[in-house]
C-alpha cells in the first residue's frame, strides 16, 4: 500500500530525520566513552577510520536510493534484492532489535542524568525510573500514532533545540582548550591497560558506530519522500555535519581534561567536561540539551523501527498481521509490537542492571550484519552494471570502490566487535527465524533455500553457544 500523499517528506524533514536518529543519547557520552578505550593519537586514527568508512557507507545509502527508486525502506530491501528474503528479514529484524535496544539504552541514560540531580532515579535504572521511562514511552508511542508527518515536524523543532546546547559545548570548550593537556599522553603510554594503538583503536570502533547510526534513516523513509534525490541529499547532509560535530566534541575534550581524568566520570560525561570549563551552569546546560535531545531521538528510532518492520510484513517476510496501517498511515501494528518489547526491556533493566554502555554494545552488533549486506548489494549492483548506462563507466568503477570500502568498513566492524558480540547478535538473531518461518508458512512457501538452510544452521548453533555462555557464566551482557 502506498502512504496517503499527506505524509510526503520534504529534504528538511528527511536531513532531520538522519542528524536525529544520529545525535541522540551518544554524543553526551562519547568523551568518557572514547577516553575509556584510547588516548588522544588512537582517538584521532578511530575517527579518521570511521568517518571514511561512515562516508563510504553514506555514499552508498545515496547511490542505491537514486539507482534503485523502486526499492523502499533501504537496509531492508537491499539485503532481500541480493541475498534472498531470509536475509532481507533477518536485515530488518536486526535493524529493528538495534532500535528497541537503543530506545531502552537512551531511556537508561535519560534517567542517569536526572539521577545526578534527584538520587531516586539512580543509574537510570531504578523502580522509579522505569516508571517514568515507561510512561514516556507510551506518550511518544501515541505521539507517533497521530501521522508520520505530525512526528517528524516535531523531530525536526527537538532536532534544532538540541543543536544549540552542543554547538555551544563546542564553543565554550574550544575557548577553555589547553594544548599542554592534549599533548600531555598522546599514546596512552602512561596507562597500559589501554594496550597498544592497535587495540585502542578496535575498543573504540563500537562506540564510534553506535553514533553514526541512523545515517541510514532517510532511506529506512524513501517511500515517504517528496523527491528521490532528497534522500541521497538528506543522507550526505546530516552525516557531514554530525561528522564534523562528534569529532569536534571528542578531541576538544581531551584539551579540558586528562585521558585518565575523562575515562572516570559518569556519564553523560560531556556535562562534567563543560563544568569544568565554565562552571555550574555549563553542567546544567548540557544536561538540558540531553534531556531534549533523547526526546528526539527516542521519537525518531520509534519511527524508524516501526517502518522496519512493516516494510517485511508488506512484502511477506514477516506475518502479515504486522503490515497494518491506521487511518493515518501509521505502521500501527508494528509500532505496538515495537513499544511493547522497549517496555519489557525496560523491566528487565531491573534485573539485569544493564548499563548505556552495555546496551549501546549489543545495539551496535545488531546493526553490523544489515550494514555489510547493504554495503555488498551496493558492490553486487556496480560489478553487475546493471544499473548503468554505457557511458557511466567512470561512474561505475567509483560506486565499486566506494561499495568496496564500505564493505571492508562493516566487516572490520564485526572483527572489532570480537566474537562475545557475535554470538549475542545470534542468540537475539534466532527468535525472528521463527517469526520469518511463521510468515512463509502462513503464504505457503518453502521456509528456506538450500543456501539459507545453511546460513540457519550457522545462526542456530552461535545462538546455542552464547546461550550455553550466558548460562555458565563465560559470556556476559
Amino acid at each position: 500500500m502506498n502512504p496517503p500523499k499527506t505524509t510526503k517528506l520534504r529534504v528538511g524533514a528527511l536531513t532531520a530525520l538522519v542528524v536525529g536518529s544520529m545525535v541522540g543519547g551518544g554524543i553526551f557520552s562519547i568523551p568518557q566513552n572514547t577516553a575509556a578505550s584510547a588516548g588522544v593519537g588512537a582517538t584521532a586514527i578511530a575517527w579518521l577510520i570511521t568517518g571514511v568508512g561512515m562516508l563510504a557507507l553514506a555514499f552508498v545509502f545515496l547511490n542505491l536510493a537514486l539507482r534503485e527508486p523502486e526499492l523502499d525502506s533501504g537496509i531492508y530491501a537491499y539485503a532481500r534484492a541480493s541475498f534472498g528474503p531470509f536475509t532481507g528479514f533477518s536485515s530488518a529484524w536486526g535493524y529493528w532489535f538495534m532500535a528497541v535496544l537503543g530506545n531502552v539504552g537512551y531511556y537508561v541514560l535519560l534517567f542517569s542524568t536526572l539521577g545526578h540531580y534527584w538520587p531516586v532515579f539512580g543509574d537510570g535504572n531504578t523502580p522509579l525510573a522505569v516508571v517514568c521511562a515507561s510512561v514516556m514511552l507510551w506518550g511518544t508511542h501515541a505521539l507517533v500514532l497521530r501521522g508520520i508527518r505530525e512526528a517528524a515536524l516535531i523531530n525536526q523543532v527537538t532536532t534544532v533545540a538540541k543543536l544549540v546546547p552542543l554547538l555551544l559545548f563546542v564553543l565554550l570548550v574550544a575557548l577553555a582548550f589547553q594544548p599542554q593537556v592534549f599533548r600531555a599522553d598522546v599514546w596512552g603510554r602512561a596507562n597500559p591497560q589501554l594496550g597498544s594503538v592497535l587495540e585502542q583503536v578496535r575498543g573504540m570502533m563500537l562506540v564510534t558506530v553506535w553514533v553514526f547510526i541512523g545515517v541510514e534513516g532517510a532511506s529506512v523513509y524513501s517511500a515517504h519522500a517528496q523527491r528521490r534525490i532528497d534522500v541521497g541529499r538528506a543522507t550526505l547532509a546530516g552525516f557531514l555535519f554530525v561528522l564534523a560535530l562528534l569529532v569536534a566534541v571528542s578531541l576538544l575534550s581531551m584539551g579540558v581534561m586528562a585521558q585518565p581524568e575523562l575515562a572516570g566520570l559518569k556519564n553523560p560525561s560531556m556535562a562534567y567536561v563543560l563544568e569544568r570549563a565554565v562552571g555550574h551552569w555549563g553542567g546544567v546546560l548540557i544536561s538540558v540539551g540531553l534531556l531534549i535531545s533523547l526526546s528526539g531521538a527516542l521519537l525518531s528510532w520509534l519511527m524508524l523501527s516501526a517502518e522496519t518492520l512493516y516494510s517485511a510484513a508488506r512484502d511477506g517476510a514477516a506475518p502479515d498481521w504486522l503490515a497494518g496501517q491506521n487511518a493515518r498511515g501509521v505502521p500501527s501494528h508494528a509500532l505496538w509490537l515495537t513499544s511493547a518489547c522497549v517496555q519489557a526491556f525496560l523491566l528487565l533493566t531491573l534485573w539485569s542492571n544493564s548499563t548505556y554502555l552495555s546496551l549501546v554494545n549489543l545495539g551496535t552488533a545488531m546493526i553490523l550484519l544489515p550494514y555489510t549486506w547493504a554495503a555488498g548489494h551496493a558492490l553486487k549492483i556496480a560489478l553487475s552494471g546493471a544499473r548503468y548506462g554505457v557511458a557511466e563507466g567512470g561512474r561505475r568503477r567509483r560506486d565499486a570502490l566506494l561499495s568496496l570500502l564500505a564493505l571492508a568498513y562493516a566487516l572490520w566492524l564485526v572483527y572489532a566487535g570480537g566474537i562475545k558480540y557475535l554470538l549475542l547478535g545470534a542468540l537475539l538473531y534466532a527468535p525472528g527465524a521463527l517469526l520469518y518461518a511463521w510468515a512463509r508458512r502462513s503464504h505457503g512457501r518453502a521456509v528456506f533455500s538450500r543456501r539459507e538452510w545453511l546460513g540457519f544452521l550457522a545462526m542456530l548453533a552461535a545462538a546455542g553457544v552464547a546461550a550455553l555462555g550466558l548460562q555458565r557464566g563465560w559470556l556476559s551482557l
